[in-house]
């Protein structure tokens, strides 16, 4: 073999091939319709367990890049409830299996943004009340970048092998998605992953930026709703009552007290009201409110003390205001719909931080502190075990300009997620998303 033969051998075994796409060149290009598609799934936001039009969508966008689809995967625990769940699987090989996810659903929420595209949905919600719906949460910017992701790696397979699982997740507002997944045989009908990948836009944090956390990054997150019961009759006589009220705004003040007087501080906990209802007229003491709760916690110990002393709380103060014991208060843990603390597995995030920072450029890529949301996508890790390594990751969705005029004195804050005037800014959101979780595939099952 001459020389020259031998140098062109080496070189074409050494050497990207001439003319190979990167994921940020592929981003450019998917762009436009990317935004398109985004702009369509915010017009038409869909509550948990209502995704049908959604998971519709991302199963023909990930049929027309030549996947595997399957439709309506999931078994909630309700029978009567159909699951919407979308998995995607394309082969190339023999090769690692990764799973990336996105979540489909949307929250009811009306929308205040003034965007030309916003939504003005309004549906049934589970209780058959009139609810307005709106992408609250960025979840539309999630399936926009996986579609993306899709249709880059579909053209790249000649950087690739193994076998890629697209999983588009409903109901992640109320933490019951992925198990429903799950539990209708996500890892044995398809390959059980090597890897799980996930994504999420933060509101806090500027385009084109990404955040990552190492190990635990977000919450246990526990519903819990609470009935007080009281003793009504008219508001004149308050005497006369148990008035269930002022009972609640007592249980609501006694629980901030778990976090500063019987929790250690090096321990996070979010116990919040959300909703509380009670009473029909100005004069009229009712017999009962109603409250929900979330609580958040870390650690599995801490989780379980938190929830006991909500409810010994509650009875306390009741018992205190003289109820008799068969009014004491219901204080009813929605086990069904916990999500466990997601983890970061750390081996894994570092591997990974190294390929962002030379995808997107050091500055790009930040070390997070870990917060007190929710995220069920820790159901893919199998959790307690982490047996599968995961990362789910932050992606900026905020005008460098509008996080600065946030810090000013006196200036409003930024919108959060879940606010009525959260707004991502679409295509740096979207493109961010997709070069770094393509760039984070694409390395995991590198030929």
């Amino acid at each position: 073999m001459n020389a020259r033969l031998l140098l062109l051998l080496l070189l074409a075994t050494t050497l990207p091939t001439f003319g190979q796409q990167t994921p940020q060149q592929l981003a450019d290009a998917e762009l436009p319709s990317l935004f398109t598609i985004y702009k369509d799934i915010h017009t038409h936001p869909e509550l948990s367990t209502q995704e049908q039009r959604t998971s519709a969508l991302l199963a023909k966008e990930l049929k027309a890049v030549g996947c595997d689809v399957t439709e309506n995967v999931g078994k909630y625990e309700k029978p009567n409830q159909k699951c919407f769940g979308v998995v995607g699987l394309i082969k190339n090989g023999d090769g690692p299996v990764v799973l990336v996810r996105t979540d489909l659903d949307a929250l009811p929420v009306q929308e205040e943004t003034g965007l030309p595209y916003a939504s003005t949905v309004v549906t049934k919600n589970e209780k058959g009340d009139d609810v307005h719906v709106m992408h609250a949460c960025g979840h539309d910017a999630h399936i926009s970048m996986i579609i993306g992701v899709a249709r880059s790696l579909a053209k790249m397979k000649d950087q690739w092998h193994g076998t890629i699982v697209f999983v588009g997740q409903p109901a992640e507002e109320l933490g019951i998605g992925a198990r429903a997944m799950l539990r209708d045989g996500l890892y044995t009908r398809w390959p059980k992953p090597n890897y799980a990948l996930g994504f999420h836009d933060k509101a806090d944090m500027e385009i084109g930026h990404i955040g990552v956390t190492e190990g635990y990054t977000s919450a246990n997150v526990d519903s819990v709703d609470v009935t007080v019961n009281g003793i009504g009759g008219h508001g004149g006589y308050a005497y006369r009552t148990k008035d269930p009220v002022v009972l609640a705004a007592e249980m609501i003040n006694q629980w901030q007290t778990i976090a500063s007087r019987e929790n250690n501080p090096i321990d996070p906990i979010v116990i919040t009201v959300g909703s509380i209802h009670g009473g029909t007229k100005h004069n009229i003491i009712p017999d009962e409110v109603k409250m929900q709760l979330t609580v958040r916690t870390y650690k599995a110990d801490v989780r379980e003390r938190v929830l006991a002393a909500i409810e010994r709380i509650a009875k306390g103060c009741a018992t205190a205001a003289g109820l008799p014991f068969g009014k004491m208060p219901t204080v009813n843990v929605l086990r069904d719909q916990f999500a466990p603390a997601t983890y970061n597995n750390p081996e894994l995030t570092r591997r990974l931080v190294a390929v962002w920072r030379k995808a997107l450029g050091d500055q790009n890529v930040e070390m997070v502190d870990p917060t007190m949301g929710g995220e069920d996508f820790s159901e893919f890790s199998l959790l307690p075990e982490h047996s599968i390594p995961a990362v789910d990751f932050h992606v900026g969705a905020v005008d460098p300009s509008k996080i600065a005029d946030s810090k000013k004195p006196g200036a409003s804050p930024l919108p959060s997620l879940h606010s009525s005037k959260f707004a991502p800014v679409p295509e740096p959101t979207i493109r961010t998303g997709m070069v770094a979780m393509t760039a984070a595939v694409l390395d995991l099952m590198k030929k």
